[in-house]
């Protein structure tokens, strides 16, 4: 969540660059584990059906998924987190799947990878809405459109203006969430949370937002 894409709001040509230099390292919000967060939601029963987690890193959240029984893909930007995300698989021994591909392109994920072509009931986003500048977050809404299935759920986890001082990435409030699937979404529940990180021991102010697609 601290990387200069994030701080700048910039989803700008260098994204791929940035974050694959970024975790040839260990990010701040990558901590090994799923964030409470998700497993909270995963534990009330919202993962559900085919899943899709949209910026999955190196794939704590798709591995959780997949590890319910459930057909679980995530993507990312970044090639080095998709081969941390299949290491882990291959060691763990997990039927997650796992692609490089841009979340704001959510549209041709069938066409560039067929097998993981069709709608998904389930999309988890663990602190990838928040990158975005306004432009591209209008962008990102419209690409996640395009593969939750009618009636399925995004599941985000976002940082929050709560959050005080000024390092990490843009804040997000929730007049903005709200603004943002205010039209084929229905908001049924947006609460503050906290995502854990390496280097806070008392983490960092979230939104936690489960939204339907109608």
């Amino acid at each position: 969540m601290t990387d200069a894409a994030s701080r700048s709001g910039s989803a700008g040509p260098g994204r791929q660059h940035d974050f694959d230099e970024i975790y040839r390292g260990q990010p701040p919000w990558d901590i090994g584990r799923p964030q409470e967060i998700f497993a909270d939601l995963a534990r009330s029963g919202r993962f559900v059906g085919r899943v899709l987690d949209s910026g999955c890193g190196t794939g704590e959240h798709t591995l959780l998924a997949a590890s319910l029984g459930l057909d679980a893909v995530g993507v990312d930007l970044a090639a080095a987190a998709i081969a941390a995300a299949e290491a882990k698989a291959a060691e763990r021994g997990s039927t997650a799947r796992f692609a490089v591909h841009d979340v704001l392109a959510l549209d041709r994920l069938g066409s560039d990878h067929p097998h993981l072509a069709g709608g998904y009931d389930t999309v988890i986003d663990s602190g990838v809405f928040h990158v975005f500048d306004d432009a591209d977050r209008a962008r990102y809404v419209r690409s996640l459109a395009t593969v939750v299935n009618p009636g399925g759920h995004y599941l985000m986890a976002v940082f929050s203006d709560r959050q005080p001082g000024d390092w990490g990435p843009r804040r997000v409030t929730e007049a903005e969430i709200r603004s943002s699937f205010s039209d084929g979404w229905t908001i049924e529940s947006l609460l503050p949370a906290v995502f854990s990180i390496t280097i806070d021991p008392a983490g960092a102010q979230a939104w936690v937002g489960v939204i339907r697609r109608h």
